[in-house]
């Protein structure tokens, strides 16, 4: 007789919806780890900026995948899949509680769908994609594209640089489309468990305001400096974290291009688009257990939704029921 698929409670929002906080609390409640599953958080170089748990907040409960990475690296969904499948069985096997919480699509679809099974990307490749990019340009890359591949490039703003690339790079890389690969079976999820899946919802107003007000905190808090400190590194502009929210805002403001009012406005408009991406993304692609709104207190390392007494009871009566 084999043993029952262990217990894993997944939290996703968008960002600013106070995840961090509520999965703290729901470690402190119920003996659990909580696991980042937010792709620019997996990187040491911007604490504040990308709104990591503060070590205060790492003290009361264990936390895992934060900051594991130099922001010089590349963190694929397939590279956190790995970090993630080792993290959780070490969770497992020390008979706690995984928490696993972040607002990055592909990464919740690793650990609950499995990937689509495209081979890992040469460097001198991807490389070579971002350059062809930069040097034609957005509206002539795509077109460039749509010879090459109508039906990757029909699925793609023009606007976002990041996908076109892919796109190019995966057809350059493997002789076969993005649209081809995304197509097959999906390799496995990365474990076989027991899943209670919670998301955080705020109304659009109420995080517009948690978003705006956060990032005034984090640039209060030093997140200014924490950019420059990045930029001093003089990184490839390809690297991930170069692209993380408020980078390329802030660094405008420090290398004199506009002032700091209208940095900070543009990384807050940044920040609301990108959530409501993530927002587009939770309700069309995942099958939650329970959904509340938030946020509280700016959406912050220590914030949740305003009352989590209904959470930690639908978490309770989820791990009374294995």
């Amino acid at each position: 007789m084999t043993d029952p698929p262990p217990p894993l409670i997944l939290l996703a929002g968008p960002t600013a919806s106070g995840k961090s906080g509520l999965a703290l609390a729901l470690a402190r409640a119920f003996d659990g780890v909580v696991v980042n599953a937010d792709s620019m958080q997996v990187y040491r170089d911007l604490r504040l900026l990308t709104a990591r748990p503060s070590p205060e907040d790492e003290a009361l409960a264990p936390h895992r995948l934060y900051g594991v990475l130099d922001g010089a690296e590349v963190c694929s969904a397939a590279r956190w899949a790995v970090l993630a499948k080792d993290t959780l069985r070490e969770t497992w096997e020390a008979g706690r509680v995984p928490i696993v919480t972040g607002g990055t699509g592909l990464y919740l679809e690793a650990l609950t769908e499995g990937l689509s099974p495209i081979p890992d990307i040469p460097a001198g490749i991807r490389a070579a994609a971002r350059a062809r990019l930069d040097r034609m340009g957005n509206t002539a890359f795509h077109a460039a594209l749509i010879a090459r591949d109508p039906v990757t490039a029909a699925r793609l703003d023009p606007g976002n640089s990041q996908r076109l690339v892919r796109a190019w790079e995966v057809l350059d890389a493997t002789g076969r489309s993005l649209s081809w690969w995304q197509d097959q079976p999906p390799d496995p999820p990365v474990v076989s468990a027991r899943r209670l899946t919670l998301v955080l919802d705020p109304p659009r107003e109420a995080l517009r305001a948690a978003i705006d007000a956060r990032f005034v905190a984090m640039i209060a808090a030093g997140a200014l400096a924490e950019v420059a400190a990045l930029l001093a590194r003089g990184l490839p502009p390809d690297r991930p974290v170069m692209k993380a929210v408020g980078v390329p805002d802030l660094a405008a403001h420090l290398r004199g291009e506009t002032d700091l009012e209208t940095a900070v406005m543009r990384a807050q408009a940044a920040s609301r688009r990108y959530a409501k991406r993530q927002r587009t993304w939770l309700r069309g692609r995942v099958r939650a257990d329970g959904r509340w709104a938030g946020p509280s207190g700016g959406g912050g390392a220590g914030s949740g939704p305003d009352d989590t007494t209904d959470v930690v009871e639908t978490v309770r009566r989820f791990l009374r029921s294995l």
